[in-house]
């Protein structure tokens, strides 16, 4: 059997979700079914294209809702998981059993982890630090900033190594993540060659944001489109700017233009803003305490208007 496997790209939530799903349809579909991965990555533009479901089955995982009669199984967690109404409204009619969205997990890897057991009776110990890291990762569980920054775990290298490399390594860790710990990946040869150059480019940029950003009211912004740096560390301001609430930024890629919207998980006070319902009204999604939006390369301009309402909006909170 190939199976057609669909995850959030340069993601470490997505690339687990990928490796637990993996595990998990084997053990209870075909042990030898022939994983084909597929990384996704946010867009303005459309975000499926049909032909690409080619696979006997077909699966998503941590990324949005597809309507098509292709997709046989479906997991995910974002507040912002359908792209209309009516894909809404397609999933609430699903009687497939095979479709699963819960937006209360931190994590796709939990959710796809506990939906196997409570669902299907598939126990996954031998996955267990993988799926906690994964949830630590995408639901920002760090102790302080600084673990979060100083990147000396396994996971977090590896983070740094899945954020910053194509897909064909994102689709080798999947497979390793399937059957080996964290510890052992990231030292293997290839991954710690990719994750040396990465880190110091890590180092740049917290230089980078240091001496762009500013901090008014609670908010830090900075600007670092055509700087060179394709992504950051998501949790560098709060590490530069610890009595942050929010953080709003604007960066361009090889692919799009991004406007990204967090909270500070240790700041001094609770944020009051779902910022996946701000980032929903010009396009984009995420979690309530962390969102984005996508553009395309040429809207620059658009992307710096829409970051200063948001930002604006955000100084205002009392």
């Amino acid at each position: 059997m190939r199976v057609r496997l669909f995850y959030h790209d340069r993601c470490f939530d997505g690339v687990a979700t990928a490796a637990v799903f993996s595990v998990f349809f084997r053990r209870i579909e075909d042990p030898s079914a022939e994983f084909v991965c597929t990384g996704l990555a946010y867009k303005a533009s459309q975000l499926f294209d049909e032909s690409l479901f080619d696979g006997d089955e077909n699966v998503i995982v941590d990324f949005k809702y597809s309507s098509s009669p292709r997709v046989t199984w479906w997991f995910d967690h974002h507040q912002s998981a359908f792209l209309s109404p009516e894909d809404a409204e397609h999933f609430r009619r699903d009687s497939s059993g095979r479709k699963f969205y819960d937006p209360t997990y931190k994590s796709c890897t939990k959710f796809l982890a506990t939906v196997a057991e409570e669902k299907f009776g598939v126990k996954l110990p031998e996955l267990g630090e993988l799926i906690e890291w994964a949830d630590i990762i995408d639901g920002a569980q760090y102790p302080d900033a600084r673990t979060a920054v100083e990147m000396g775990a396994p996971a977090m290298k590896l983070t740094l190594v899945i954020e910053g490399s194509d897909g064909n390594v994102g689709r080798k860790i999947i497979q390793w993540m399937a059957r080996r710990r964290l510890e052992h990946i990231a030292s293997e040869p290839e991954i710690q060659t990719l994750f040396e150059p990465l880190y110091r480019r890590h180092l740049e940029s917290i230089d980078l944001i240091r001496e762009r950003a500013r901090y008014d009211r609670h908010v830090v912004f900075f600007d670092v489109a055509g700087a060179g740096h394709e992504g950051y560390n998501k949790f560098i301001p709060y590490y530069l700017f610890p009595q942050s609430v929010y953080t709003v930024s604007v960066s361009t890629s090889s692919y799009r233009t991004k406007v990204s919207v967090g909270s500070n998980p240790w700041a001094p006070r609770e944020p009051k803003h779902n910022l996946a319902t701000i980032c929903e009204r010009y396009g984009g999604g995420g979690h309530a305490r962390v969102g984005a939006i996508s553009f395309e390369i040429s809207e620059l301009g658009r992307a710096r208007a829409v970051a200063g309402e948001i930002l604006e909006e955000l100084r205002q909170e009392t």
